[in-house]
């Protein structure tokens, strides 16, 4: 996906994510650590473009919650900002690419450990099949059919210095590509 390709696909998200909740009331976006949070952003500006309104954006660090503890390197302190209640709101959790669903089943459990919301909804910028959970995003900017030889890379300005979704061969179970965030809370902020 070019930049362009990406800026439409959030525009329409962002639009689906409207429409469904009939607008921002008791609405909430939750970044999932890394990527998730500059999406959330762009999201966050973009319905604010069409409804006047601003929306809450927070930051999940999911990775306390993962079931592959044993294979990750140590983790350190949990980057999770989230400034705001999330009981009984509606909470719209945004991430990169979808895979296995291992990543957002422990989103999941990590965001109701902090409060029970009333729904938790899932926009995704790359679906990309492969599931090993029942999971399915409610919001997909592109479906990219994909063999477990392959990754998907996305490449955001706020973090790598430029916007495109690349597929590329991968190493069999080196999914540790991620580079590392700028502070979640700069990301996040209102500027």
């Amino acid at each position: 996906m070019t930049r362009e390709q990406i800026r439409r696909a959030l525009i329409r998200i962002s639009h689906e994510i409207l429409e469904k909740n009939q607008g921002v009331d008791d609405m909430m976006l939750v970044g999932v650590h890394t990527r998730g949070v500059p999406i959330a952003k762009r999201v966050q500006t973009i319905i604010q473009g069409f409804e006047g309104q601003n929306v809450p954006v927070g930051a999940l660090d999911f990775r306390l919650y993962r079931d592959d503890l044993k294979d990750t390197p140590s983790i350190g302190e949990s980057q999770t900002l989230i400034p705001f209640d999330i009981a009984d709101k509606n909470i719209v959790l945004v991430d990169d690419v979808l895979f296995t669903g291992r990543s957002i089943r422990a989103a999941m459990e990590a965001l109701i450990d902090i409060g029970r919301p009333k729904s938790i909804q899932l926009a995704v910028l790359v679906d990309r099949g492969h599931r090993e959970l029942p999971l399915r995003a409610d919001y997909v900017g592109k479906n990219i059919p994909t063999s477990l030889k392959e990754r998907v890379d996305v490449l955001l300005s706020e973090i790598d210095g430029d916007d495109s979704v690349v597929l590329k061969e991968s190493d069999i179970g080196s999914n540790k590509t991620r580079t590392k965030a700028q502070d979640l809370e700069s990301l996040i902020s209102t500027k």
